[in-house]
């Protein structure tokens, strides 16, 4: 027999083991079909029940705001102040969630709350890559949070004017509040628990039949012995 030979011998051999190393896994996994379902289930279940019980709701509330490159807003408007109107609103962002405008929300609407938390709850970012900028407010109160939204655009222009001479900003729309809390995504995280579940017991199903390596029956001795049974010795 040649070396060709017996190399694709070979082979044809690994090929063989990989195979049915992959449909013992697939039997292993099939017999422990309850367990893992029933894994998926109670961590979907303790899922369910953290978010419902455990984790505070939290609601969104939002305005949207214009922002001009000048206060003039007779002026005729150019590309040019389109473009630096888009490149103000990372700096007014900054303005808006400073010290300065979110104190003056916390004095006006009296809020049980420190700079630092009423910071966390504000987010700033344009719309599109538009001029237009859009505040939003994330709070466990959906009505106070449309209240610090509505509060925030009317103390913003007049501290604009006042911080940056060169432009402004006005209200485009009304305070919308969305009454679905956005935290948590209770449908999602049970989803996600599930998969978590049964893929770590199918993990350690894997893992405990890779790291058995003692012979319990006949099939054990062929495949890792390489040895033929001649007999069996039946249990009496």
């Amino acid at each position: 027999m040649d070396e060709k030979t017996t190399m694709g011998q070979s082979l044809r051999n690994m090929e063989d083991e990989e195979t049915i190393d992959l449909m013992e896994l697939a039997r292993l996994l099939w017999a422990h079909a309850v367990q893992i379902v029933a894994a998926a289930v109670a961590a979907a279940l303790i899922c369910l029940l953290v978010c419902m019980f455990a984790l505070t709701p939290k609601y969104q509330a939002s305005i949207n705001m214009i922002v001009n490159t000048r206060q003039d807003t007779t002026t005729t408007f150019t590309s040019d102040n389109f473009n630096s109107a888009k490149n103000l609103i990372s700096t007014y962002a900054v303005i808006i969630k400073g010290n300065t405008v979110l104190n003056e929300v916390i004095d006006e609407l009296d809020l049980d709350m420190t700079y630092a938390e009423l910071y966390d709850m504000v987010d700033v970012a344009d719309v599109d890559a538009t001029q237009i900028m859009k505040i939003t407010v994330t709070d466990t109160d959906a009505e106070r949070a449309g209240e610090i939204a509505q509060t925030i655009s009317e103390i913003v222009p007049d501290v604009l004017v006042e911080k940056v001479e060169a432009g402004s900003c006005k209200t485009v729309s009304d305070v919308s509040i969305n009454p679905n809390k956005v935290f948590p995504q209770t449908k999602k995280y049970v989803v996600l628990a599930g998969l978590l579940g049964a893929v770590l017991v199918c993990g350690v199903l894997v893992l405990a039949h890779l790291l058995h390596d003692t012979i319990v029956d006949d099939e054990d001795i062929q495949k890792k012995l390489g040895l033929p049974v001649l007999g069996l010795i039946p249990e009496v």
